[in-house]
């Protein structure tokens, strides 16, 4: 008897422990890597062993690679899909000339291309465990058709050789940019395992835009002409014999003999390695901690060299903010890296066109490279909270005390009012118009967030992204896993702010209907028009200054957010339920005493039409 309770206890805590993980399964790999660059054909050979571990579940009979730069030969999918974007006529310019929806870095140029341009990665040999592997190439995507399926709970060796050409830059990638004149970035530039989660494989062509990628260690030897200056992901292991500024203080730096150089990276615990290089970077770095070193490398160019180095300053007085927001920063290094065709993000570092867009692609170490939600599928949870941290961040450097989110409001209603928005719900590479996608993921994205704020509280959406940061860092969460920590957090029911912002098209718009005098006190009646329901911030100024903040909790909602501001006294009604189109809301203040009524005078509800959310009486 005593031995039967004790393994129904033993039990009922091992289901106990399960369940208050707030964790899945994830796979894991282990990249090594040995490039051999040749500059004068911009083709490099590559070996690659890559340990994979399948800890689902699922038996996997097959597996998938990504090969990007396939995508950069004349009638590929990304062709042929840019080149269909232009045929969208999005409007006029000022001029009257047409707006086409195409991106323009990309336009019609692949189908250009000549063959010593366009991008391959050709894969020659592929092994599993010693033994060769049947694999078929579906242009950036290579499908591997395994001898043996890879049971759950263990792991294989995949051994392979390949030979890439680097691309003419077009996206984010490439050789060559008359911009920046930077010779190569390198990202997405070797044969990556798709990821493989709980709703399956991901097996996503390339044709424009996001990332999704298996949590691992990274270990890269790159060789490539002796005179070129290196920078990106992971940690230089021989920075002693590289020199170019990576070697400590006081070395002599003694290169071995010949005409190239060998650079040994390690990445500990990301999702992709991206690097760049040129014989004309300039490598400038500052400790900022013990721990943490920052690099910029960049080209001289019409950008004045104080605007790249300054990134070292900004780093310097932002990084206290950051962390304290957003959570801390847990790598030995970050590089800011002249290269790309604008601002692209990349564990550890970025590829920047210019400074400009700096502290958006540094964010995204928190959103995408530590937190990682598949980018596809949440892209608003990665453009959009990054936009959010940017503006914020912004605001703290520049000492700037009013609202730092106008741009992103004015981008979202722009895209309401041009009738081409679409959920938030569609996959990156699936919007109609590049313009649906771009004012959706990073405007209407930073919104959900700002917005969250009015819903919460300021004080409680604080609270929200560090728990978020904490619980959900390196574990790929999606959408609802950050509704739930927001509800944890918050104590409120938020699953209808999910289903109406990021679900649907659903705008919002209150009005401010009639008011009336009615005995000794004045009521109001406000009146909802759009079809998404809000809680709402209901102000009165009246002719003495005293203000008065009437406050309706949403019924669906199941309960109010504090007082974000003490200094206002504030009545609490019973919940406006959302099948309710009005709502009537009285004060002991004669009509006459009032100055102002307005909804929402924080402005952080995105009401499509404010025109009816403010009154100013004269009497």
């Amino acid at each position: 008897m005593k031995k039967k309770l004790y393994l129904t206890f033993l039990g009922c805590l091992i289901v106990a422990v399960i369940f208050s993980q707030p964790d899945r399964w994830q796979q894991r790999v282990r990249y090594q890597m040995n490039i051999d660059m040749n500059v004068k054909t911009n083709r490099f050979t590559g070996k690659q062993v890559l340990e994979y571990w399948n800890n689902s579940p699922d038996t996997l009979k097959k597996v998938f690679y990504h090969l990007y730069w396939n995508a950069f030969q004349p009638n590929s999918m990304m062709d042929m899909r840019s080149r269909r974007q232009g045929t969208i006529i999005l409007g006029m310019d000022r001029n009257g000339n047409p707006v086409q929806d195409w991106d323009s870095r990309v336009k019609d140029r692949i189908q250009n291309l000549k063959p010593d341009e366009i991008g391959f990665q050709k894969v020659l040999s592929l092994k599993m465990n010693g033994r060769s592997q049947k694999f078929q190439v579906l242009e950036t995507i290579l499908e591997v058709q395994l001898d043996k399926p890879i049971l759950p709970k263990s792991k294989v060796t995949f051994e392979m050789e390949f030979e890439t050409q680097v691309p003419i830059q077009i996206r984010r990638s490439g050789r060559d940019n008359p911009t920046t004149t930077v010779r190569y970035s390198m990202s997405q530039w070797y044969p990556k395992m798709c990821e493989y989660d709980y709703a399956g494989w991901h097996p996503d062509p390339y044709v424009a835009r996001e990332f999704y990628g298996v949590w691992g260690d990274f270990d890269v030897s790159i060789t490539i002409d002796k005179n070129y200056i290196l920078g990106g992901t992971g940690y230089l292991q021989n920075a002693n014999q590289v020199g170019y500024g990576y070697e400590k203080p006081g070395t002599r730096v003694i290169r071995p003999a010949g005409d190239k150089l060998t650079w040994h990276f390690i990445a500990p615990n990301v999702h992709d390695f991206m690097w760049a290089a040129d014989p004309g970077f300039i490598h400038v770095s500052r400790k900022l901690s013990d721990s943490l070193i920052i690099h910029v490398l960049y080209k001289p160019t019409k950008i004045p060299a104080e605007q790249w180095e300054g990134l070292l300053d900004m780093a310097q007085k932002a990084l206290p903010f950051i962390e304290k927001t957003f959570g801390p920063y847990p790598y030995k290094q970050y590089s800011f890296i002249h290269g790309g065709d604008g601002g692209m993000e990349y564990p550890m570092a970025t590829l920047l066109a210019s400074p400009g867009a700096a502290i958006h692609e540094w964010m995204h170490c928190w959103y995408y490279g530590i937190l990682g939600n598949n980018e596809s599928l949440y892209a608003w949870m990665d453009e959009g909270f990054a936009s959010y941290a940017d503006d914020r961040i912004s605001a703290f450097l520049n000492g700037r005390t009013g609202f730092p989110y106008e741009d992103a409001y004015a981008g979202y209603f722009n895209l309401v009012k041009s009738g081409k928005e679409e959920p938030l719900t569609t996959h990156a590479d699936h919007y109609n118009t590049n313009y649906a996608y771009s004012n959706a993921v990073y405007n209407k994205g930073e919104v959900f967030l700002e917005q969250l704020s009015y819903i919460t509280g300021d004080s409680v959406l604080d609270k929200i992204l560090l728990d978020y940061y904490w619980k959900w860092r390196f574990k790929h969460p999606n959408g609802s896993d950050f509704i739930r920590i927001a509800e944890k957090v918050s104590g409120l029911q938020l699953g209808w702010y999910q289903e109406y912002w990021i679900n649907s098209t659903k705008t919002i718009d209150y009005g401010i209907d009639s008011l009336w005098q009615e005995g000794n006190k004045t009521k109001i009646r406000l009146r909802r028009i759009g079809l998404m329901p809000m809680p709402i911030d209901f102000q009165l100024t009246f002719k003495d200054g005293t203000k008065e903040l009437h406050y309706i909790p949403l019924g669906l909602m199941f309960g109010a957010k504090p007082n974000e501001d003490p200094s206002v006294s504030r009545i609490v009604y019973p919940a406006w339920k959302w099948t309710n189109e009005t709502y009537i809301i009285e004060t002991d203040h004669k009509l006459t005493d009032i100055l102002t009524a307005e909804i929402d005078p924080s402005k952080r509800m995105a009401d499509i039409d404010r025109r009816n959310n403010k009154l100013e009486l004269k009497w």
